[in-house]
């Protein structure tokens, strides 16, 4: 199926380049731990070649030097050019729509492996679950700072035998300029953005959050303190689609990945994602997507 999420995690990435690591090495950067691009703009046409949309499970972030990309993160269409740093949290569904060619992005993932500088506890607002991914256009010198952190990781990383503690700490270096860079952006754009805009996002973020448990309006509309008629209303206007239309598509990628990359019944994934039995979860899916959960896995 197209619309199918794939997991982009370091097992696949390092299938994908595995071949090409030879020509690549001056631009990329892999190991257990963590991943670097260096500006190689071939790594994207080598991404976009597997199909995507893909999902992602660790933490990765990005600075966009030149050129740009027409990408949808977490069901929100984005256009990121120079200027912009991404950020992606674990559970990011990221579909590429189109690259330009002179597109040149530096970045690093965090795999599981990593030893993340931050506990849960100490976690910055930005990267703690509350948001799943974002991107934020700033100023020539932010994004110099970025880079020049960036740039001194793959200088240690390169070396022979490379000082972890070192990296961990430069990682904590880039979150937390990441983090500072996001709160002041976030500040300033809450304080001008419609309210209808505001709620779209909110909506969005819980539904991206809780589709799995939750699947209908009452339960959102409660989080946001909104009767379920305004919420409705007010997410039809804003976005063009029903908030039904939201949690739907969100639900049925979680149950899409779930039937994809792991070997649970359906049976299974019915009563992980609390639906009231096997029955109505295959009828939902089926009516959805046109195939019951079985069909799906099998094709």
């Amino acid at each position: 199926m197209a619309n199918e999420p794939k997991l982009m995690d370091l097992s696949r990435m390092r299938d994908i380049f595995a071949p090409h690591l030879a020509q690549m090495h001056k631009k990329i950067y892999f190991n257990r731990e963590l991943g670097i691009l260096h500006g190689d703009s071939s790594f994207f046409e080598a991404i976009m070649q597997q199909g995507p949309p893909f999902i992602i499970n660790d933490h990765r972030f990005g600075m966009v030097l030149a050129g740009e990309g027409h990408i949808n993160f977490n069901l929100h269409d984005r256009v990121v050019k120079a200027g912009t740093l991404v950020y992606l949290g674990p559970g990011t569904i990221i579909n590429p729509i189109g690259i330009t060619e002179n597109l040149e992005i530096y970045g690093t993932a965090l795999f599981a492996d990593f030893p993340m500088p931050f506990t849960a506890s100490q976690m910055q607002s930005a990267f703690n679950g509350q948001v799943r991914d974002f991107q934020i256009q700033v100023e020539p010198q932010e994004i110099a700072i970025a880079r020049n952190i960036l740039d001194t990781i793959w200088q240690v990383v390169n070396q022979p035998d490379y000082h972890r503690p070192t990296v961990t700490s430069l990682v904590a270096a880039l979150m937390h300029h990441y983090d500072a860079l996001f709160n002041r952006q976030f500040e300033q754009l809450m304080a001008s953005r419609s309210r209808e805009q505001t709620l779209l996002d909110r909506f969005l973020q819980l539904v991206n959050e809780h589709c799995s448990e939750e699947h209908q309006i009452g339960y959102y509309a409660r989080r946001m303190c909104l009767t379920e008629r305004y919420l409705s209303t007010v997410i039809r206007q804003a976005s063009g689609t029903t908030a039904k239309d939201w949690i739907d598509r969100a639900l049925v990628m979680r149950i899409k990945a779930e039937l994809r990359h792991s070997s649970k019944s359906a049976a299974t994934i019915a009563d992980e994602m609390h639906f009231p039995n096997a029955s109505f979860f295959s009828k939902y899916f089926k009516r959805l997507t046109g195939m019951t959960p079985v069909e799906y896995r099998l094709s």
